[in-house]
């Protein structure tokens, strides 16, 4: 098996071990605030960015120390449409505290990242502050997707449902799913091809909202990206690994020509 697929029987059989009180999560979820607008977030301006807070990841190995909080301010102030914040402990170090304290310091939407395969994760999702979920096409079943996604709409939460393959968005498009990734990374082995991530971008239908996903370091990226059809993007490991990550955003956004106080790492990929 490859990371996605281990990974996730690893998450079922935890659950399956200590579920979710849903009883109580739904309350908590009925009780939070209201959930900002994530797709509306996404379409303000072309392209949004989806800024993405996280230490570790299985491919890259340690990034960098996060306070979440602050770093969720400072790339609010820097222009970002909407945060990413994984949650996942194992292998990217996050937590849903991480998730709580974002919501604390920043006002535009949030979406948890984890690997989602249980309508009570959507729950608990919702209950520490999340406005949008991440539904990993590949890891769900035609009918677990549709509950998913049914969950979250129940709760008034945005889902970002990823595909990485034909398969993946065939299955995604059958769903009615409004909001669409496309993750140059292959989730199995870890590795990135951004050309069959653009031609299946440009594949989605123009009233889908896209997001392009992993791997971007550069402006020029960026770019295709939007060529390709993407209304967003999502970065993570460039913003992380930047020496100043509010100025590496503004350079992505096409504020800045050239950042200076930047590491060498910027070049390195999701």
């Amino acid at each position: 098996m490859g990371f996605l697929s281990d990974h996730v029987q690893h998450v079922r059989e935890d659950l399956k071990r200590k579920p979710l009180d849903e009883s109580v999560l739904l309350a908590r979820a009925m009780s939070t605030p209201p959930p900002r607008d994530f797709a509306g977030a996404l379409r303000r301006e072309r392209p949004g960015v989806i800024a993405e807070i996280k230490r570790a990841s299985p491919s890259a190995g340690e990034i960098a120390e996060v306070d979440p909080g602050a770093t969720a301010a400072s790339l609010e102030e820097a222009g970002a449409s909407a945060l990413s914040v994984l949650t996942e402990a194992h292998h990217f170090d996050g937590s849903l505290s991480d998730l709580r304290a974002a919501r604390v310091h920043a006002s535009i939407p949030i979406l948890r990242k984890d690997f989602l395969v249980h309508p009570a994760q959507v729950m608990e999702a919702r209950a520490f502050g999340a406005d949008a979920v991440l539904l990993i096409t590949a890891c769900l079943s035609p009918a677990e997707l549709r509950e998913m996604l049914d969950v979250a709409r129940d709760l008034g939460v945005a889902a970002l449902v990823e595909t990485h393959s034909n398969e993946d968005l065939d299955k995604a498009l059958e769903s009615d799913a409004q909001i669409l990734g496309v993750n140059s990374r292959d989730l199995e082995s870890l590795d990135v091809d951004e050309a069959r991530a653009l031609a299946l971008a440009a594949r989605i239908p123009s009233d889908r909202t896209v997001v392009f996903e992993s791997g971007i370091s550069t402006r020029a990226q960026v770019e295709r990206a939007v060529e390709a059809g993407a209304h967003a993007i999502l970065v993570g490991e460039s913003l992380m690994r930047a020496k100043n990550p509010a100025a590496k955003l503004r350079q992505l956004r096409g504020e800045l020509a050239a950042v200076t106080g930047i590491s060498a790492h910027d070049t390195e990929r999701d």
